[in-house]
């Protein structure tokens, strides 16, 4: 009598990862296979590296391009102290203002993309663990926060280019890239309005979708549909409340 023999289903190939260069690339042309491959094997060294040369030449370009002596008696004139305060006074700020800053200025340029890369992943790494149920380690979380800031590899540029463009001391550091609704509101516009139109930014909601992408890779099951869109964006919306209700009490 004839005797079969079970054939067990061959195992399935593990999937090749993409490589650190790939990944980069791959935010924003396949941001969803992108992120799964994140998930699979967090990275986050060269997307900091990047964004991080690339605002120390923001740093770099607004030293350049700003006399910082002209800026520091703009924003004292604007303050509301300006008028108690003696001339005296007023030029030892701006001596301080113009001596401290450019240094400040590469500070910021240097440590800044790593901070606010690791606030923001323990900001939605709480929420997405909280109202998505979708646990993690902060490794991923960072990961994909580092690759979600990627989209500063067109702002930054922009705003690199829009320094060097415009007459020398004349860019706008409040509002340098104006790729939000507050670039049509007048000038005489109340504080709290000009920082809720901030917070409609086109590279805001770009970074609010990578990221509502990346975390979604974490557990498809669970944040499926807009469930993930939606965390990120009410995360949003709170930080914008704080934001308006800040502009209000000390305008």
């Amino acid at each position: 009598m004839a005797t079969t023999t079970a054939v067990s289903p061959a195992a399935p190939e593990p999937q090749a990862s993409i490589s650190s260069f790939g990944r980069i690339m791959g935010v924003f042309f396949s941001p969803g296979k992108t992120f799964e491959d994140i998930v699979r094997k967090p990275s986050w060294i060269l997307p900091i590296l990047l964004t991080t040369l690339l605002s120390v030449g923001v740093s770099f370009s607004i030293n350049q391009r700003i006399n910082w002596r002209d800026f520091m008696s703009q924003q004292i004139e604007k303050s509301s102290h300006s008028a108690q305060m003696s001339a005296e006074q007023k030029q030892q700020q701006i001596e301080g203002g113009a001596k401290f800053t450019p240094p400040f200025t590469y500070a910021i340029g240097l440590l800044g993309p790593i901070f606010f890369a690791l606030i923001i992943s323990l900001v939605m790494w709480g929420a997405y663990s909280l109202l998505g149920g979708a646990s993690t380690n902060f490794t991923t979380a960072f990961g994909i926060t580092a690759h979600a800031f990627l989209t500063g590899l067109v702002s930054s540029p922009l705003f690199i280019l829009i320094l060097y463009l415009k007459p020398y001391g004349t860019a706008d550091l409040d509002n340098p890239v104006a790729a939000n609704l507050a670039a049509l509101l007048p000038e005489e516009s109340a504080k709290w309005l000009v920082a809720l139109c901030k917070s409609f930014d086109l590279f805001t909601f770009w970074t609010l979708i990578l990221l509502a992408i990346g975390f979604a890779a974490v557990n498809p099951k669970k944040l499926k549909g807009a469930k993930s869109f939606t965390i990120a964006f009410t995360v949003w919306a709170a930080f914008v409340v704080c934001r308006v209700g800040w502009a209000f009490i000390f305008s």
